[in-house]
């Protein structure tokens, strides 16, 4: 037994000294394969500082190189066998060969650039953070560790500078800029540079590194042209397909993009990527996933007491990660989309409030079952035909209505007015939203593309505005219900009342109510036409068409047979009714766009399509608007009894 219980700790320790063995070995290679391209990128990038038109213009630089070179060969006849590795010694030896003849610099870069290149792809290694650097982090570390010798500006003219045999490099020196890569300056502050005062700062932890890495990558590229790169990046689809993801960006030198896209492109692109690696974070149609990681980093930020930084997450997952899925989720499960937008503006209202962390944890587990749900409504399986034709008959029919029935009442008024001149103004109104939303749906979705905050803020202010004009519209017409009432207007002011200027107002009101609809329509739409059932879409669409034409048509046959004072009073009770409703909308929408704060109402009621949602403020500004109708419609009685009496 004791021979057996020896054999078996013999056999445990062996396998363990095999494991740590091996482990050991994998981490020196993976160490080779690093310093290994590390010193290949920086060959290509400096090799101009050594040697030009086949002389030597610095005999240390050129030494360095020749040392470099060498170190390279070295380091690649260590690695484990593979049928690379011949290819890849071979091309270390030539590099050498270049170097040795002093060959020119675009040689070099170009022999250890695509060395580098084939070295990883035989050798694979971490090339890209786990997740989108945090920047403000960087901007820290560089003030605690880098700026004494490369400056705070990345100038390279820091306090300790002149103190250095080797000057510490000017990240902010351009050429230099455009040949390097996040992953390369991750690599220097990882593994340091032998014989200068570059040391390692492996110690940091790997996000660290990376948020280290790329705060000093910007330093060439200003805002300026950053801006310029934000235009572009939201223009070109194009370019997200050639950037799409952390690993490209972050092994991806502007020298390299400018082949596609030119030089000044090439810049501001990566000027902007460089300030927002997030941007390249793409969530895959239907995922939640930049929702999620935002409200993560949100609690993070709130247990840590940045309340501010908490807000600005928590609204940029509403509004980045959640509302682009709006639309589909609402053609899906309208149902669970109001949840969600009510479980997010809760949450946004506990962090404004103070809440205990623990009670804005307990929100955020909530929304991340909501998400699960809503995860499996979007799937590509959840879609089918039938949903695909409901949701575009019950959205547009939904939007469309709204904006038929004040387009509608004021042809309806015009021709109670015996007033048809003014009637192209109003069809001029509706005709064209109709085609500035055509030119939209383009802009949207081959140029600029429209945030989240702008298609709250459209649809927020275009209804308080409607509202607004809706409700001076309706006590005019309520003031108006009276037959006689009617005729003492025709007589003494229905030569001013339609003038010119009024004319533009109804065209004004015809566009803006119409456009409003046909924004937001745009986008429900641009969601559906992804899911692949474009014929279903466009059936449903069509239906929708079909069911307002036949509604318009009622109504203005119906309202040709109704007696003057009864046009104006239902005309009155229906404005009356839509500035509600667009009331509540406009701030509803304004909360998501976080303009105004969110103060939810627990257990209230939620009908969108009327406008109620659970908050105080919007809530608030349909009581304001409703006692504004009553007490514009108790006003309008006095006056109507005083003129009788």
């Amino acid at each position: 037994m004791r021979t057996v219980s020896l054999r078996r700790a013999l056999a445990v320790l062996g396998a363990l000294l095999f494991a740590l063995g091996t482990s050991v070995a994998a981490h020196a290679q993976t160490t080779d394969v690093q310093t290994a391209w590390r010193l290949l990128d920086y060959m290509a990038v400096d090799y101009g500082g050594a040697v030009s038109g086949g002389r030597v213009k610095s005999p240390s630089e050129y030494a360095e190189m020749t040392e470099f070179a060498a170190s390279v060969s070295t380091r690649l006849s260590t690695l484990s066998p593979t049928p690379a590795r011949g290819k890849l010694i071979a091309g270390a030896a030539r590099l050498q060969g270049v170097i040795a003849a002093k060959g020119t610099p675009e040689e070099v870069a170009r022999i250890a650039h695509g060395l580098a290149a084939d070295l990883l792809k035989a050798y694979p290694v971490p090339l890209a953070p786990g997740k989108a650097p945090d920047l403000a982090r960087g901007a820290t570390l560089f003030a605690q560790n880098c700026a004494s010798c490369h400056g705070m500006t990345g100038d390279g003219h820091g306090p300790d500078a002149a103190k250095l045999t080797t000057p510490p490099i000017a990240f902010s020196e351009i050429t230099r800029a455009r040949q390097r890569s996040p992953f390369a300056l991750y690599q220097v502050i990882d593994q340091g540079i032998d014989g200068t005062a570059m040391q390692s700062f492996a110690t940091l932890p790997s996000d660290d590194r990376w948020a280290l890495a790329f705060y000093a990558g910007r330093f060439a590229f200003p805002d300026a042209l950053a801006s310029q790169g934000e235009r572009l990046w939201k223009s070109d689809p194009g370019l997200r397909h050639m950037i799409p993801d952390l690993t490209t960006l972050a092994g991806l030198t502007p020298e390299v993009l400018a082949k596609t896209i030119g030089p000044a492109k090439a810049d501001a692109v990566i000027a902007y990527l460089r300030r927002h690696p997030d941007a390249v974070i793409r969530q895959a149609p239907g995922s939640l996933t930049i929702a999620r990681e935002k409200l993560a980093r949100s609690l993070a930020a709130y247990r840590g007491g940045d309340r501010h930084a908490a807000q600005e997450l928590a609204l940029s997952a509403y509004l980045d990660g959640f509302e682009p899925l709006e639309p589909m989720l609402t053609a899906r499960d309208a149902t669970l989309m109001g949840h969600i937008e009510s479980a997010m503006g809760e949450f946004r209202a506990s962090l404004q409030q103070g809440r205990p962390a623990d009670e804005v944890a307990t929100r955020v587990q909530v929304l991340d079952g909501l998400f699960d749900d809503a995860d499996a409504a979007l799937s590509p399986d959840a879609a089918s035909s039938a949903s695909t034709f409901l949701g575009a008959f019950t959205i547009l029919l939904r939007e469309g209505l709204e904006a038929l029935l004040i387009v509608v009442a004021m042809i309806a008024f015009l021709r109670k007015a015996e007033r048809p001149e003014v009637l192209p103004y109003v069809h001029g109104g509706w005709i064209g939203a109709l085609i500035v939303g055509a030119v939209t749906w383009g802009i949207a979705t081959y140029a600029i593309g429209i945030s989240g905050a702008s298609r709250e803020l459209t649809e927020g202010f275009g209804s308080l505005f409607a509202a607004v004009v809706l409700l001076s519209v309706g006590i005019w017409m309520h003031g108006k219900a009276q037959a006689d009432q009617w005729q003492r207007y025709i007589r003494e002011k229905i030569s001013h009342a339609l003038s010119k200027q009024s004319a533009w107002f109804l065209f004004g009101l015809a566009f803006i109510v119409v456009y409003r609809e046909v924004f937001e329509t745009m986008l429900f739409y641009a969601a559906l036409w992804t899911q692949g059932n474009g014929g279903m879409m466009l059936a449903g669409a069509g239906s929708a068409v079909v069911l307002l034409g036949l509604i318009a048509w009622a109504m203005l046959r119906y309202s040709r047979a109704l007696p003057i004072a009864k046009f104006f009073a239902y005309s009155a009770w229906l404005m009356a009714i839509l500035t509600v409703v667009l009331a509540g909308k406009g701030v509803s929408a304004l909360q998501e766009a976080g303009i105004i704060d969110i103060a939810p109402l627990g257990g209230g009621i939620r009908v969108s399509m009327l406008g109620i949602f659970p908050t105080l403020q919007s809530m608030a500004a349909q009581l304001l608007m409703f006692i504004a109708v009553i007490g514009g419609f108790i006003l309008n009685r006095r006056r109507a009894a005083a003129a009788t009496g």
